[in-house]
């Protein structure tokens, strides 16, 4: 590998060190693993989160099944304050809905369980809390006789009811009827929503109908940090583009077109709001808000998501908006299958990045995973696939770097002969010639390199993304989709953590390895001010330990595996397949065929740097004088 190679790997190197600098998971001191958890049979059990300040937990105790019949003996005391509040399942869901405000208030899923749950590895899985009690408002809001009216505060009644319907209605007159029309259904992860209003034809201007959904999303992984560097709202305006708002900080964003729905997303689940129709422009609005330390939530939920959506009902005296209303795993087939674009929430990167890991990371994957292998083999089984296909630029790097290393000792003759400044062009000149009569190329090493470049991006964003991952345990990793620890130390190191990730430090290990492997060919800057690439590249293992120590495990085992790889390809290239000495022998004899046909015409390049070089002469003898 030549200078110019480690350059461009070096300068790669940075790139990638101040990617992952960016992009990497805020340990928060007071990061605890939240303690409060659900635990639901026929009923809910109760318990607070161990946190300085006790988050309320759902008090679903009271909470039944309904069938064909509200009774309000079985579902909880009606009051002012917090209504009833009435519980349906499907195979897949737990909906707990309440009286007051007619809102969804809590959704369990239950196929799936928080990491504390999972953690304590129950034989009988805990469905995992999207959001509780107080979490969740759906309300609409409106001018009213000169005031604000909010549904989110008034107490509705249930007025039809079956196995897998509810309707909630509120009268504010005689006249006058809201109702809010619950459609479950079985085998999915979403239902229907409807909003129907009727009277208030000549009181509310249809184009003033807002809904203000409203939704404080729960922990459910294991590192809240991590969690919400990913958290935000997605949106999808009518003809354009998937979007979204800030992940890491506070913001908001008022509407410039229609919108076609609206996800709140976080780590590995989302709730989605399609309307048929989709949401109005006028007056519609996003908010996604951090928790600060303080907050009663800062340990127990991730962020506060607000959507303010305009209904776009052509009427008030008898007319309905009609909502699809998803809840369910960020599942790159799952969410596809709406064929509403929903994939596109999860962050597979951009560009070229998001297109390698939708069209070819991502189906390889589910099909060496449909084979019932582990996930830990699969990834093996990935990486193995990856690397074969990259062999021939492997190889080619390889070559390269030999003939370079065949080249050194004449390419340290040059620098010997033009040690000066003024000299450089007339040394650029030399090396040129050099390359072109011995068949090498400075390049030959840096343009495999870039086309790698693009499935090693790719490769950072896909495994803390996808779905699969999620609580798969693979040898001392109990969950690939969070950081492996063979040790935690019980307090806390800035920029490094509470614990050891080991396939963290094989893959800095292994990369090490491969570093000094190819340290031979890296030259000493032959200029005061130049940076020592030999020390830069053996820094940037160590580097790795801790950007990466609180990474995907399933991330570091990858990168692990892959330049362990290169390592076994490299030296089997070496020992094997190319004979250095027949090599030096090719290039030889190749420079002396070049010598005895004669110097060749100047290729404009070489005509452009002799110009500028008599230009800089002449420029230090003006200079002089």
């Amino acid at each position: 590998m030549d200078k110019n190679t480690l350059i461009g790997l070096g300068l790669i190197g940075t790139l990638l060190v101040t990617f992952t600098f960016l992009n990497r998971p805020k340990e928060l001191t007071d990061a605890i693993d939240n303690k409060g958890k659900t635990e639901i049979s026929a009923s809910t059990d109760s318990k607070k989160d161990d946190s300085k300040s006790a988050v309320a937990e759902n008090n679903a105790n009271s909470n039944k099944t309904v069938s064909s019949e509200i009774k309000t003996a079985n579902t909880g005391v009606k009051t002012a304050q917090t209504g009833e509040t009435i519980r349906f399942e499907t195979d897949k869901i737990i909906y707990d809905f309440s009286t007051k405000g007619g809102v969804l208030s809590a959704v369990y899923l239950k196929e799936y369980q928080t990491y504390n749950n999972f953690a304590k590895k129950k034989e009988k899985l805990v469905p995992l809390r999207l959001f509780g009690e107080g979490d969740n408002v759906n309300e609409l809001s409106f001018p009213l006789n000169g005031q604000k009216f909010k549904t989110g505060n008034k107490l509705f009644s249930v007025v039809d009811s079956s196995s897998n319907r509810i309707v909630f209605e509120l009268k504010p007159s005689d006249k006058q009827s809201i109702q809010f029309v619950y459609t479950l259904k079985e085998g999915v992860y979403d239902m229907d929503f409807e909003v129907k209003m009727k009277g208030f034809e000549g009181a509310v201007s249809a184009e003033n109908v807002m809904l203000n959904w409203k939704t404080n999303l729960r922990k459910t992984e294991r590192l809240l940090s991590a969690e919400r560097m990913v958290s935000t709202v997605c949106f999808k305006n009518k003809g354009k583009d998937h979007d979204y708002l800030s992940e890491t900080s506070d913001d908001d964003e008022n509407m410039e077109a229609p919108v076609e729905w609206v996800a709140f997303k976080q780590s590995y689940f989302s709730t989605i709001m399609k309307p048929a129709g989709g949401f109005g422009q006028a007056g519609s609005k996003l908010k996604v808000r951090t928790y600060k330390e303080g907050d009663p939530e800062y340990s127990s939920h991730i962020k506060k998501y607000i959507a303010v959506m305009n209904l776009d009902l052509s009427n008030t005296g008898d007319a309905s908006a009609k909502i699809n209303w998803f809840f369910g795993p960020n599942d790159f087939d799952v969410l596809k299958s709406y064929n509403a674009g929903y994939e596109d929430n999860i962050n597979f990167g951009w560009g070229i990045f998001r297109w390698m890991n939708v069209y070819a990371i991502q189906p390889l994957f589910n099909l060496l995973e449909s084979t019932g292998l582990a996930v830990g083999i699969v990834i093996l089984l990935l990486t193995a696939i990856i690397k074969l296909l990259l062999m021939p630029i492997q190889w080619k790097m390889y070559v390269s770097s030999a003939k370079m290393r065949i080249l050194k000792p004449e390419v340290d003759e040059l620098n010997a002969k033009f040690p000066n400044k003024e000299d450089a062009m007339k040394k650029q000149v030399e090396m040129m010639s050099l390359y072109k009569t011995s068949g090498a190329s400075p390049l030959a090493g840096c343009v495999p390199m870039l086309i790698q470049m693009p499935i090693l991006l790719a490769i950072f964003r896909f495994f803390p993304a996808v779905f699969e991952l999620r609580q798969k345990s693979f040898l001392w990793a109990e969950d690939l989709s969070s950081y492996d620890s063979i040790y935690d130390f019980g307090f806390y190191i800035p920029m490094y953590g509470d614990h050891i990730s080991l396939f963290t430090l094989l893959m800095a290990i292994t990369t090490l390895v491969y570093t000094w492997l190819n340290s031979g060919n890296m030259q000493q800057p032959t200029q005061p001010g130049m940076p020592n690439m030999k020390v830069i590249m053996y820094i940037f293992p160590f580097m790795m330990i801790f950007f990466f120590n609180n990474y995907s495990a399933g991330l570091s085992y990858y990168y692990f595996i892959s330049t362990l790889s290169s390592i076994i390809i490299m030296v089997a290239i070496k020992q094997f397949f190319v004979d250095e000495e027949k090599l030096k022998e090719k290039m030889a004899a190749k420079k002396e065929a070049a010598v005895a046909k004669g110097p060749k015409a100047k290729s404009k390049f070489q005509e452009r740097l002799e110009q500028m070089q008599k230009a800089q002469v002449e420029a230090q003898k003006n200079k002089k004088k």
